[in-house]
This record gives C-alpha cells, sequence and structure tokens, in this order.
C-alpha cells in the first residue's frame, strides 16, 4: 500500500534559536518558530493545513460552478494538557464564502453544504489523518 507514488516528505533545518526552515519536495520554504517571533508554531501550520486542505477540496468542486467572490475560512481549537498529553480539543473550521449573483453561483452555492460534510468524512487527508488519530512516531540519530 505504501509505495514512492504516497510517499510525501518535509525536510526541517534549523535556522536559529526555535526557529526552523521546513522545505518540501518541490522547494517550497516555510519558516516555523517557537512563538516569539511572527513565525508560524507548529500548532498554527496544523491549524492552517486543515483550512487549506478544506479550501482547496472547496474550491476544486464548488468553484467548478463560478469562481469565488470570497472564500476565507477561520480555523479554532483549544491547546490542552491532561492525562494524554499536550493535544488540541475542539477543532473546528469554519468557511466564509461567496460567489457572484446568478445561475452558475446558486449551483456553487448550492454544493456547499453537501461538500463541507465530504471534505469532513472522507476527502481532506490532514482532516481525515487528525479525526482517525494515526499514530505518530519519532526516531533520531545523535553524533
Amino acid at each position: 500500500m505504501s509505495t514512492e507514488e504516497t510517499l510525501r516528505t518535509v525536510d526541517l533545518t534549523k535556522i536559529g534559536p526555535e526557529r526552523y526552515k521546513a522545505t518540501n519536495a518541490r522547494g517550497g520554504v516555510l519558516p516555523i518558530g517557537g512563538g516569539d517571533d511572527p513565525d508560524f508554531t507548529p500548532v498554527e501550520l496544523l491549524l492552517a493545513a486543515l483550512a487549506g486542505c478544506g479550501a482547496i477540496d472547496l474550491e476544486l468542486i464548488a468553484g467548478k460552478r463560478a469562481p469565488f467572490t470570497r472564500l476565507d475560512a477561520r480555523v479554532t481549537g483549544h491547546k490542552i494538557r491532561d492525562e494524554q498529553g499536550s493535544h488540541l480539543v475542539d477543532l473546528t473550521v469554519t468557511f466564509d464564502v461567496a460567489f457572484p449573483e446568478g445561475e452558475a453561483g446558486d449551483a456553487a452555492r448550492a454544493v456547499v453544504p453537501r461538500t463541507l460534510e465530504q471534505i469532513e468524512s472522507r476527502l481532506c487527508t490532514v482532516g481525515r489523518t487528525v479525526t482517525l488519530g494515526e499514530p505518530v512516531r519519532y526516531r533520531g540519530t545523535a553524533s
């Protein structure tokens, strides 16, 4: 089931105190920080990934019917520490979208509720991974 075709990777390099650079296979770069600078923290990146994954799916489906005149999203969650350790709870992605007036816009608006259900239940890889709870293993070497 796991093959080179299914593999996704990101490399991380330290660039300063509590600052890192993530690089994807296509050469894209994203700074990550510990929260004392404007860089996104790892938790904020997870929230952004949830919104971005859903937004792309929403655009692929509803956006085929009419172009968005607005597509905004807000992601909320509460970071807690309990007997299970540190984690996020009450994760919610809320989209605020608009389409042009007319038949195409009406068609796009009509598919939004069903599309959001599909994003939550099967389409968004990030959201599905969080929901299903895939284990993460941390490994390393030291020299």
